[in-house]
């Protein structure tokens, strides 16, 4: 036995038979390293022929570290054949539990190509449970939604009187609440002190023509207040290319009462272009040619040009904020008030002036300077505590990082379609996923918020406020937002609006959901062959998945089934929204009765869409979709600034150069072909390589909010799809303004605001990039 531990004391201890060789071979990110070891033992065999062993024997008392080697008898062999028996009995069971614990490891290997769904389909293993196949998940979810489920839900959720901050707004609120809590859902709320403008309690707002006095009974929230006396003109839709038509023609603008239809852009939009003209008042009605709602329906609505309580912009109106009195640059100067289109005709048959352009298809005069009219607007700024309702399904991994899906729940009168519906699709979505969850397994890696908002009508008042609140710890764990306002309007087409970086998940998930009255076919089936032409469209000021774009850099996601025109594949607006007859009774007969099965199938894409974002290893994100975005906005750019040198060389110099701009973009360009290379070839065997990698995909968006303009006087910060000087379309518009030699254009302010637009795609570009050490240093 002596003799047994003298030699396995040789071979463990202290005289190295064997070294040990660490190879660290660092991932790409740089701080998920793998260490490889390898053993690499000395050969027992006796050295001879060239005297090497026995010079070594020989100097052996002049070298510590030189082994001697012990005599060959029957004994010493037989033990050192023990001992290497046990020791590969021992690396034998090492290897094993190594490999084992590699098989259980949490893998990300499912997501290495982030938009394969060949592989997405096979079981891995999460750091919870199976991962479950997506083929379940979609057949799960499609089992858990009903058409009679939603008649139900259509019926305790209507309601007449659900204004924001009214009694039944907040009976809504409860009902919400207690259905999360029904589910087993973590739930809570958020309550907020907002300022809005209501009509007047007493006394009303009043429009006076030739003579005769008409009292509207709708409103715009947040118009000036007072009275303006001023020619009238009519401006078609109030869109600036109508204005411009109007300069054109020498009409004078300033101190004009302004008449347009409602439609094509927002009241907001079309009260700022009067203003900018230095109009007095805007008058809006509903034209026949766009709407048949009645010659007498009332219009409601808001023209703050924003979102969020303009009282308080940039930060939250929480009760325990105080701040100075201050006002959101978007709040009109100038008085704004919605008639009927009785009225609107009364007025027009009497006006005078020039005749309508042809290309606006209309009869009749513009008006001119002795069409005075008199508008007055008594509005009374209250203050009204609103709630949002939350529920959470945890996820199982990253529990940290959530998906949001947002309805708004108060409205006008009864809003059925902006509302209810909405608001019922939320909540069977809740009660579908969270079954999936306690019944059938399914485990997401990330959480799903579902949020209930209070006051959407006044301008996504409750969704901005919670952003504005909490946007410090939103920054980096919201990765998307799911809209559900007003997602059934018609019933034979489909319409999206979106960051750029959810298209391709839009578009698997419209190859996915089936349609509502033809399981055989999906919806994608239904579109012509360039599916974002006949899809897509730009996101809207007035959606509540702006804000969570443009404001917070949260990829957003708005869609709405509507009703195709018969001319092309532009989609025919709801008529109802923003008046009293929004109705159930009006939506059912806008879809041919077809509104639950309508509303199925807005949860299944709006379902899909966020079971997708928590359950992939990857986030569906593509990341080179702004790519070509940025190239075309450039090249539009330098075209028009080689215009002004061409033409105005005295206000851009030569030494201005759209170089640094156009390194920028092909930074951006490398840095997003490089991360999907990264992902192809780095090692994702473990969890949180996935974290990472995800990590730096949130960060896109956030990147293109400018850091160099203030949150309250530039909410919309996006440099791509945000408003205001700092966006790439203004810097288009400001060289257009100096090209014809515009008053308002400053060369100056085109500089400063170019150079810092520059610096906010690099940045965000060297943040893809990754680590510091992997920067482009080319700009």
């Amino acid at each position: 036995m002596d003799q047994a531990r003298s030699t396995i004391s040789k071979i463990f201890n202290g005289e190295p038979r064997s070294y040990t060789r660490f190879n660290l071979t660092q991932n790409m990110e740089g701080d998920n390293s793998q260490v490889e070891m390898k053993l690499s033992s000395d050969v027992d065999e006796e050295v001879g022929g060239n005297g090497v062993g026995e010079h070594l024997n020989h100097n052996s008392n002049h070298n510590p570290y030189v082994v001697r080697k012990p005599r060959r008898t029957p004994k010493n062999i037989c033990f050192i054949a023990a001992t290497t028996l046990l020791v590969f009995i021992i690396g034998y069971l090492i290897g094993y539990l190594v490999h084992r614990k590699k098989d259980l490891a949490p893998s990300c290997a499912a997501s290495m190509l982030p938009f394969d769904d060949t592989v997405a389909q096979r079981n891995y293993v999460t750091g919870a449970a199976p991962l479950m196949d997506w083929d379940d998940v979609k057949k799960l979810l499609a089992q858990k939604l009903s058409a009679p489920n939603f008649e139900d839900t259509f019926s305790e959720f209507a309601s007449n009187s659900h204004q924001a901050g009214s009694p039944g707004d907040e009976v809504l609120g409860n009902k919400v609440l207690k259905r999360y809590k029904e589910y087993g859902m973590k739930t809570w709320s958020d309550e907020h002190f907002i300022k809005v403008q209501d009509p007047p309690v007493s006394g009303s707002n009043k429009v006076v023509f030739k003579g005769r006095e008409q009292r509207p009974t709708g409103f715009l929230s947040y118009s000036g207040n007072g009275a303006a006396t001023g020619a009238l003109l009519y401006a078609y839709y109030g869109q600036a290319s109508d204005f411009r038509l109007l300069q054109d023609k020498n009409i004078n603008l300033n101190g004009r009462v302004i008449v347009v239809r409602a439609g094509k852009i927002s009241y907001a939009e079309k009260v700022a272009n009067a203003a900018k003209m230095n109009a007095s008042a805007v008058l809006i009605y509903p034209d026949p040619a766009d709407y048949s709602i009645g010659d007498d329906t009332q219009l409601f609505g808001h023209v703050h040009m924003g979102s969020g309580d303009p009282y308080t912009p940039g930060f939250p109106s929480f009760n325990h904020t105080q701040f100075p009195p201050v006002l959101s640059s978007g709040l009109p100067s100038i008085l704004a008030q919605t008639i009927s289109t009785s009225t609107a005709y009364n007025i027009m048959r009497q006006l005078g002036g020039q005749s309508v352009p042809g290309e606006w298809g209309g009869i009749g005069k513009l008006g001119d300077e002795n069409d005075l009219a008199t508008v007055e607007v008594n509005n009374v700024v209250t203050e009204k505590k609103i709630t949002n309702v939350f529920g959470v399904i945890k996820g199982f991994v990253d529990s940290d990082r959530y998906v949001v899906l947002g309805a708004q729940r108060d409205a006008w009168g009864p809003g059925f379609a902006k509302s209810t519906v909405g608001t019922s699709v939320l909540v069977e979505l809740a009660r579908s996923i969270s079954d999936m969850v306690k019944n059938d397994g399914f485990k997401p890696r990330r959480s799903i918020v579902f949020a209930s908002w209070s006051a959407g009508e006044y301008g996504s008042i409750g969704a901005t406020e919670w952003l504005e609140g909490y946007l410090s710890s939103l920054n980096m764990k919201a990765f998307s937002y799911i809209n559900l306002d007003g997602v059934v309007t018609g019933l034979d087409g489909f319409k999206a609006a979106a960051s750029p970086l959810m298209y391709n998940l839009i578009e698997s998930t419209l190859k996915e959901v089936k349609t509502p009255n033809n399981p055989a076919k999906t919806l994608f089936s239904q579109v012509a062959r360039n599916w974002e032409m006949e899809v897509m469209e730009p996101l809207k000021l007035d959606s509540a998945a702006y804000p969570f774009l443009a404001f917070s850099g949260i990829p957003s996601v708005s869609f709405r089934f509507a009703t195709n025109s018969a001319s092309g594949p532009a989609a025919v607006d709801y008529q109802y929204f923003g008046t009293l007859l929004d109705t159930r009774e009006k939506l059912y007969a806008a879809t041919s009765n077809q509104t639950p099965r309508l509303a199925v199938t807005a949860a299944q894409f709006a379902g899909q869409m966020a079971l997708r974002l928590v359950h992939d290893h990857l986030l569906r994100m593509d990341l080179q979709k702004y790519d070509n975005i940025i190239r075309s906005r450039v090249a539009e750019i330098n075209r028009k600034v080689k215009s002004v040198q061409r033409m105005q060389p005295q206000l851009l110099p030569k030494a201005l150069t759209v170089q640094w701009l156009m390194s920028a973009s092909g930074s951006y360009s490398r840095a997003s072909r490089q991360m999907m290379a990264d992902i192809q070839n780095s090692n994702l065997e473990d969890i949180e390589m996935c974290r990472v990698i995800n990590d730096r995909i949130m960060t896109v968006e956030k990147n293109f909010l400018s850091p160099y303009v203030s949150p309250r006087d530039s909410p919309f910060r996006h440099v791509l799809l945000g408003s205001g000087p700092h966006t790439l379309k203004a810097l288009s518009n400001h060289l257009e303004a100096l090209r014809t030699s515009d008053p308002k254009a400053d060369a100056d302010l085109f500089r400063n605001q170019f150079a810092l637009a520059t610096w906010t795609i690099q940045g965000c570009a060297n943040s893809l990039a990754g680590d510091v050490w992997s920067l482009d240093n080319e700009i």
